[in-house]
Order: C-alpha cells, then structure tokens, then sequence
C-alpha cells in the first residue's frame, strides 16, 4: 500500500488503484465491501463499454482484437516507477498480441483471453498538493495505435439527496440511477462538481465528456471519457477511436470544496 500525505489530505492507493482520499478526516472515496462496486477505481483503455454483442471483437486497422468491457489494460499489473512523501507513479507495459487472462471468463464472458495489435506503455501517476489532487495518465507506444481512454473512479455519497453540478444543469442521483447500466451522459464537458456533504470539483484535460453511473445510493461513479460508447451500436465501436502520436496525456484534478 503507497501512503501519500501533504498537510491535512491524505491518499491511499493499492497496486495503483486508488483506494482513499481523505480530506479533514472525510473520505471521497467509495470503499471496496460497500455496496455497489467491488472497485474504487480503475481504467478503461484501448475501448469503453461493452463487446458482447459484437462477439466480443473490435476492429482496428490491424484487424480485430479480441477485447471485453472497458478494455484489457485492467487486467493487467501495475508496477511502481516513482514514489515519494507526495506523489507516485505507476506504470503497465504490453508487447502486441500477447494473451491477457479475463477474470470475466467463464462466468461473466465467453473469451478467456484478450488481445491487442499494438505495443503501449500506459502510465498512471498521482500528485497531492496543497488544495487538489492529480491523477495524470500517459499513453505511448506504436504511432497511429487506435485507443479509447476513459477514467472510472467512484466517490463514496454521504447523504441521501446529492446533487452533480455540470455545464450550468443539476442532475440528481435518481436521473443517474434511471439510465441503469448504460451510464447517464455529460457530453462536452471538462468540470463537474459533486455536492454531497463536502463538494469536491473534477476537472479534466484531454478526454471532453463524462459519464455517471451507479447502481445504489451510496456511492457513484463520475467518470472522465474519450468516447461515450453508447454512441454507437457495438459492432461501430471503432468509429470512437482516437490515434496515438508519440504520446497522449489526459489529465484529472480532483479539488475539495467546502
């Protein structure tokens, strides 16, 4: 476990997930045991959303690349580059076809392995400052490689009536919870501020639009998006990548209000 402090805001973050961000003593983080998710956060890469009904394959212009929900970059291993009494950075590395074993299979997903065309380094770091918290993502890797980037992290609620405040519109948790599984969209949007009983504002550089998603009333997740895949039917899912140059740099500063 990497423990990062800086005055009163401490991080906590396991194998590169963030698992706690406590300011003053309160937790923003959804914490794993509670209802809802069995994660507190997590990546979607190179794709966003589900496969199933494209047989679980995505193509790209190297063929088609057998991929589940969210992508293979989860199943794999972080291991740690960097750390110090404020930051740390994490870091996976794939080789171009190699098998990623699917913790989906057999009960959740017919494919027991997944696969990509393409080399990457994909890197994860985490700054604490004095008023905000960054998570900073690096892609690199083969130029033109076609990918999705998307940020799933979920915020542990404290009351029963919280509000997300984005683009000048409120939405409420029950609009959340009425689109279900397909996660509400925020489309065009690089700031959303959630008010529960502390405020804490995420804002983003690189990926444009957001999604929400929860299931249950005590946490939700408000994740950052290259691509809101529901845009497409899933068999098009390729229409959402973007091209790597040498490198892509998305970032998201999480800032706690009052």
């Amino acid at each position: 476990m990497v423990q990062l402090k800086k005055n009163d805001s401490i991080v906590r973050i396991d194998k590169g997930e963030l698992v706690s961000y406590t300011v003053l003593g309160h937790e923003f983080i959804h914490q794993k045991g509670s209802p809802g998710w069995g994660s507190a956060d997590t990546e979607m890469f190179p794709v966003i959303g589900p496969v199933n009904e494209a047989g679980f394959r995505v193509k790209t212009p190297k063929g088609e690349a057998v991929q589940d929900q969210h992508g293979h970059l989860r199943q794999m291993d972080y291991t740690v580059e960097h750390q110090t009494d404020t930051s740390a950075v994490f870091a996976k590395e794939y080789q171009s076809g190699t098998e990623v074993y699917n913790s989906k299979f057999p009960e959740k997903s017919t494919e027991e392995a997944l696969s990509w065309p393409y080399d990457f380094r994909f890197e994860k770091s985490f700054l604490l400052t004095d008023d905000s918290f960054e998570i900073r993502f690096k892609v690199s890797g083969e130029e033109g490689m076609p990918f999705m980037l998307g940020y799933h992290p979920a915020f542990k609620l404290h009351t029963q009536l919280p509000v997300i405040s984005a683009k000048d519109k409120e939405i409420s948790l029950d609009e959340v919870l009425a689109v279900g599984s397909r996660a509400l969209q925020v489309a065009d949007c690089t700031s959303i501020t959630l008010k529960d009983e502390k405020e804490i504002t995420i804002e983003t550089e690189g990926f444009g639009s957001f999604m929400c998603w929860t299931e249950v009333r005590n946490m939700i997740c408000i994740e950052p998006i290259t691509f809101y895949p529901y845009a497409v039917e899933q068999v098009n899912l390729y229409q959402g990548f973007q091209q790597l140059g040498q490198e892509a740099v998305f970032k998201v500063l999480l800032k706690p209000g009052n």
